[in-house]
């Protein structure tokens, strides 16, 4: 399937490139939908083998973004954005700000279509830089009159979506003694397994960052295993919040939790894993619904809002999840399809 194919697949808006050679930018802007409202998506820095590999990850995640405000309720549409990592050879910081320099009038010059924030490979100080160079911009720091990090409000909903999970499998949403394995505690990793360690879960963490494994085992007194053991760990609730497409042919089978509950985006290696899950017994809280906390917050910080009001709006994730879960047994249909299908009939009534 060629790249228009897979455009018209995903029912996509607009693609945008970008390439500066002088500085070894590479460029990709999706923005999937305008029709409930401006365009708010993470920016992504990381390595691709290809551009045509970094053009599908970030279309697929322009379109949960798209599914994720109409979720929520929110006056946006969904879009996403790559700067392609070189790979060949270490990036200076000069180099870096020079890429988020020009990546930021990039983005002024679609005049609002499309508004960026932090994502993976991306911090609070880069978006401080491309707020330099344009106002479609959110995450940037408090001390520029920013929202600051979205991940606190991101591992809210994250745990939020936890205790609704176990309240549908267990028949009680006390963490207390569950056991949680967290593949990933980069951003919203960390502040998941201090929430989670405050309402006395164990602890099971993997990353290949081993100063973020370190922190996590000094501070909530984590177990840690090797990356690609975490998928072996017998465990309540599996929790990936690293990159997507982890939950596949291969791993699935080697899971041996009942949950599957985490803030990575694009968890499923394609769309029929997710009823995978369910005949191997595993109760899977769609990703895009139960990660859109930071999405909420930063959406209320654009909107001028107050965060108790963002905040009542990620608690929410909890009901919304139960019902789900519910109309997904009615229906004896994966809980993935379930949510897409609420999230397509709010777009639809537009």
């Amino acid at each position: 399937m060629d790249i228009f194919e897979y455009a018209d697949e995903l029912e996509f808006g607009e693609l945008h490139f970008q390439v500066d050679p002088d500085i070894d930018l590479r460029a990709v802007v999706a923005i999937h939908s305008l029709e409930r409202g401006p365009a708010i998506g993470g920016c992504r820095f990381i390595e691709y083998d290809s551009t045509d590999e970094a053009a599908r990850d970030v279309m697929r995640l322009a379109q949960g973004m798209t599914y994720k405000a109409a979720l929520s309720k929110l006056p946006h549409g969904g879009a996403k954005s790559v700067l392609i990592k070189p790979s060949d050879h270490e990036l200076s910081d000069e180099q870096r700000e020079s890429m988020l320099r020009t990546f930021g009038q990039f983005i002024d010059d679609l005049d609002g279509q499309y508004i960026t924030a932090e994502d993976s490979g991306t911090s609070v100080e880069d978006m401080n830089i491309i707020h330099e160079e344009t106002d479609h911009v959110l995450g940037y720091g408090t001390e520029q009159g920013g929202s600051g990090d979205p991940s606190p409000y991101t591992a809210v909903g994250i745990r939020r979506g936890i205790e609704a999970a176990a309240q549908y499998v267990y028949g009680c949403d006390e963490l207390d003694g569950l056991t949680v394995a967290i593949q990933g505690v980069g951003h919203v990793g960390y502040h998941l397994a201090k929430e989670l360690h405050e309402r006395d879960a164990e602890l099971i963490v993997a990353d290949v960052d081993r100063e973020a494994v370190g922190q996590c085992v000094e501070e909530f007194g984590a177990e840690a295993v090797a990356p690609e053991a975490i998928f072996d760990i017998d465990c309540d609730v599996f929790s990936p919040c690293a990159l997507g497409a982890i939950l596949n042919d291969e791993t699935i089978p080697r899971l041996t939790c009942d949950i599957v509950a985490g803030s990575a985006n694009n968890q499923l290696g394609a769309s029929r894993h997710d009823a995978m899950l369910r005949d191997h017994g595993i109760t899977y809280a769609p990703d895009y619904l139960i990660n859109a906390g930071g999405l909420i917050y930063v959406a209320a910080f654009y909107a001028g809002h107050d965060t108790d009001r963002a905040s009542q709006q990620i608690e929410a994730i909890y009901e919304t999840l139960l019902e789900i879960f519910e109309r997904a047994d009615t229906e004896s249909r994966p809980t993935g399809r379930v949510t897409n299908q609420i999230a397509e009939e709010r777009l639809e009534a537009i």
